[in-house]
């Protein structure tokens, strides 16, 4: 990969310029970058800042994540998606008090050990906080890559992520190995995009750039297609009585695990409870990676406030308060605070 050789010195040059300026980039210690690399994940840098802010203010420390109650957690993360990630870092703030004596490990084998971290993340702390010259390869990366080099392999196979990650290893400049992958990451987010529309003339490596060179932007990264969400259909029960919205706990494994959520059902489902009056509510389509809930609601005015075991009420204060509803419930907010 020789037009890789090329890049080091005019990425740096471009970033230096080009950076945009963000909260985890001014003051990058062990824990902030953690943090935002794994808020990050699979989520736009717009979407992050004011959860990042929020976070921080709460939990400020590794120790102060450790302890904190599971349902204030995921109060702190409702509506930023993927809840498991926010399980796993508690089980690494966990981890890092139990075996690290409260310090955040600063070895990339150490990173790698955390729960929720993979090679990627543990190449970004590494390399940015501790300034270990370890690449971090994400799909911004790989995409950088693939259309520099040419490289027409499939990125999601694991065969070419190493071999792209070796490539690197070789470039990566071990005096700033830190703002070297921040910058590849930066320049696949901002100038190298997806789906076939990256602004070449802005970029540092346009000079050297085998798909540009070639016009094969469009055809580069390689990528296996997805395999089709499967598409459920689900009735969401809005239960109220005096001003209070039903919710249950969902299961404590699997999709969506251990947060609260309006009762539903795949369709056609009945009424869990005894109605006093029933009425059609709204419709939402929420879509997850591998599957797809198309929802229809139905408005249930309770006959008692009876409900089935583990299940409660909540009125206004605390559902803002205290009990954390996904987004895929989003298009029934306005239902339920109408009656709240």
């Amino acid at each position: 990969m020789k037009e890789l050789e090329q890049l080091p010195i005019p990425l740096l040059l471009w970033y230096r310029e080009n950076a945009r300026v963000l909260p985890w980039r001014s003051d990058p210690t062990p824990y902030r970058v953690w943090i935002s690399e794994i808020m990050l994940q699979q989520t736009r840098v717009a979407a992050v800042l004011d959860y990042y802010r929020r976070f921080l203010e709460a939990v400020p420390t590794v120790a102060d994540l450790a302890a904190l109650p599971e349902d204030a957690l995921m109060k702190l993360w409702q509506g930023l998606g993927y809840y498991s990630r926010a399980r796993n870092l508690q089980k690494a703030a966990r981890q890092i008090v139990e075996n690290f004596g409260g310090v955040f490990p600063n070895t990339y084998d150490e990173i790698r050990s955390l729960a929720g971290v993979g090679d990627y993340t543990a190449g970004a702390v590494a390399s940015i906080a501790f300034g270990l010259p370890v690449p971090a390869v994400d799909g911004n990366v790989l995409r950088v890559v693939t259309r520099i080099t040419g490289d027409t392999g499939d990125i999601t196979t694991p065969a070419v992520k190493r071999r792209i990650t070796e490539a690197l290893r070789q470039i990566i400049p071990t005096e700033a190995p830190g703002q070297f992958n921040q910058a590849m990451m930066e320049l696949g987010a901002t100038v190298c995009l997806p789906n076939g529309a990256p602004l070449c003339d802005r970029c540092p490596a346009a000079d050297f750039c085998t798909a540009r060179r070639e016009e094969r932007t469009g055809e580069l990264p390689v990528k296996a297609a997805k395999k089709a969400r499967r598409i459920e259909a689900r009735t969401v029960f809005l239960i109220f009585w005096e001003k209070k919205v039903a919710l249950r706990r969902r299961p404590g494994r699997g999709l969506l695990a251990g947060l609260w959520e309006y009762p539903n059902e795949l369709s056609p489902a009945p009424c869990p409870v005894e109605a006093a009056g029933l009425s059609d509510g709204p419709a939402g389509k929420h879509i997850f990676s591998h599957i797809e809930w198309h929802m229809t609601a139905q408005i249930v005015e309770a006959a008692s406030p009876e409900l089935p075991e583990g299940w409660v009420w909540a009125d206004r204060a605390a559902l803002e308060r205290d009990y954390a509803v996904p987004n895929a419930f989003q298009a029934f907010a306005g239902a339920v605070e109408a009656r709240l």
